[in-house]
């Protein structure tokens, strides 16, 4: 099954946060990731308003969405996001499949 990468996300230094998303594409490609959104227009219906900016990334499987984050070359690419508070992100990796409610 797939797996999807879910941020969301708020930038506070766009120059060191620039630094981040210059080098994300690469390594996502990397892992046979492909970006389904990325910023651009969105509507907040429910939960806090403090996130301006939401990506949603398509993977093979989960543990290809893993992998890519706990790769040397994410971990280092994601330090320029939280030096100094340059961005802040929430992030979730949720396997794609059929629906089903518990």
């Amino acid at each position: 099954m797939l797996g999807y990468w879910v941020a969301r996300s708020k930038i506070n230094d766009p120059v060191e946060y620039k630094k981040y998303t210059d080098r994300v594409p690469e390594i996502i490609g990397k892992f046979g990731g492909k970006v389904l959104a990325r910023g651009g227009r969105f509507k907040i219906l429910e939960g806090p308003e403090k996130f301006g900016r939401f990506v949603v990334i398509e993977f093979p499987s989960l543990e290809q969405a893993v992998a890519c984050h706990a790769s040397k070359e994410y971990q280092e690419a994601s330090a320029f996001r939280k030096k100094n508070g340059a961005g802040e992100v929430e992030l979730v990796i949720v396997e794609g499949g059929e629906a089903t409610v518990r």
